[in-house]
């Protein structure tokens, strides 16, 4: 980055947080808060400025309108002395449940059809909180990160205490991790919701798949699977009819003592290299775990900027996240224009618009512009 865009973008920034909308989590006074600033060497390098605590909204404000960070952070760990620097010295007293989704995680391909499939994840991920959880909405906050994803926040205080391990073990469940095909299938009911029902329904349209194939694509697909040899995966392709059978009709007769499909079962569900456990990672809900079980993790500050994308970062209801559009309710600049040298010819939709950018010089809006600067795919035309 040009050091004339960088102090556009940061110019920019200063504008806007100069209308002091920046919204204060709770217990604010507990919160550790970290930023990111635009230094000489941003992007390139980049510190992380942290152990730093406001006692009130005002001074959290006047301090991001005076130093105009690149990117805003808050703990989601609650502290009796936020602004040690140490951890040790901060006294831990509790923390948020928190899932992080990121399209980066899931897919590659435009910004617009990457928003949208995490906006689809992020919508799974609150069902499934609500529904087979039975988390109260109430205690639900959604968060668009301002760049390709969104946090989720339970602020419920059941959960607060929780430490790193028992995190563990839901963010297990929420993703399909550790998958018991035993328990799956022996609790199965006809009214069965949640992993029984994603787990029944992942490995009959994988078996049912198998069962159309030849007989030799059969047994190279089984033994491709760690511990699978080519005996036990002929008598497993064999019994692969029944099975299907079973698991559209009775999936608990199925019978797990025996030891093929014992074996079988297990390796589909443990080899990480394997087609049926990306299967049921795709029917889980594909959220970054080390964020869940980090009991002491600084989260983007709703209301703060994000310096990749120059958007805003926006907390939401769980009734407002089917209406909200990211490319236009995250942006924050309308009007002007801006000159820049685009490093690439790129197709943009931003504010309900759908932008070509030719290579070299041009003039776009500003919004656009201030985004094709942040994400470093062009430069504020007559910076060099």
């Amino acid at each position: 980055m040009m050091p004339a865009t960088r102090s556009f973008i940061m110019r920019r920034f200063s504008d806007y947080y100069e209308k002091g909308i920046l919204e204060a989590p709770s217990s604010l006074d507990q919160r550790e808060f970290g930023f990111i600033h635009f230094s000489d060497s941003y992007p390139d390098e980049i510190f992380m400025k942290r152990h730093i605590g406001f006692i009130s909204a005002d001074e959290m404000e006047i301090y991001v309108r005076n130093m105009v960070p690149a990117h805003a952070y808050y703990s989601t760990a609650y502290y009796e002395n936020p602004a040690a620097p140490t951890m040790q010295q901060k006294g831990w007293s509790g923390a948020d449940l928190i899932f992080d989704l990121d399209a980066d995680h899931i897919m590659r391909g435009s910004y617009e059809a990457m928003l949208d499939r995490i906006k689809q994840e992020a919508v799974r991920l609150l069902d499934l909180l609500t529904d087979e959880l039975g988390i109260d909405t109430k205690t639900i906050g959604v968060v668009f990160s301002g760049g390709r994803g969104y946090h989720i926040h339970v602020t419920d205080t059941a959960f607060r205490k929780w430490t790193g391990p028992e995190r563990r073990e839901i963010i297990d469940y929420v993703c399909g991790i550790g998958i018991s095909p035993k328990a799956m299938l022996s609790r199965f009911r006809p009214e069965t919701v949640g992993w029984p029902l994603r787990f029944r329904d992942t490995l009959y349209a994988y078996l049912s798949d198998l069962c159309s194939r030849d007989g030799t694509d059969n047994i190279t697909e089984l033994t491709s699977y760690d511990g699978i040899g080519e005996v036990r995966a002929a008598r497993f392709a064999s019994l692969m009819p029944d099975i299907c059978s079973r698991l559209q009709t009775n999936p608990d007769s199925i019978n797990t003592e025996d030891q093929t499909i014992a074996a079988v079962l297990h390796a589909l569900c443990s080899d990480q290299k394997g087609r049926f456990y990306t299967l049921c990672r795709e029917a889980g809900i594909q959220a970054d775990e080390p964020v869940t079980t980090d009991i002491k993790r600084l989260i983007r500050l709703p209301g703060s900027l994000h310096a990749k994308s120059g958007f805003r970062v926006v907390s939401l209801s769980i009734r407002e996240l089917h209406d909200f559009n990211p490319l236009v309710d995250a942006v924050v600049w309308k009007d002007r224009d801006l000159g820049i040298e685009s490093k690439a010819s790129y197709d943009i939709t931003l504010l309900e618009n759908r932008y070509h950018i030719s290579k070299g010089v041009s003039t776009v809006p500003e919004a656009l512009g201030l985004f094709l600067c942040c994400r470093g795919m062009a430069e504020v035309a007559g910076g060099r």
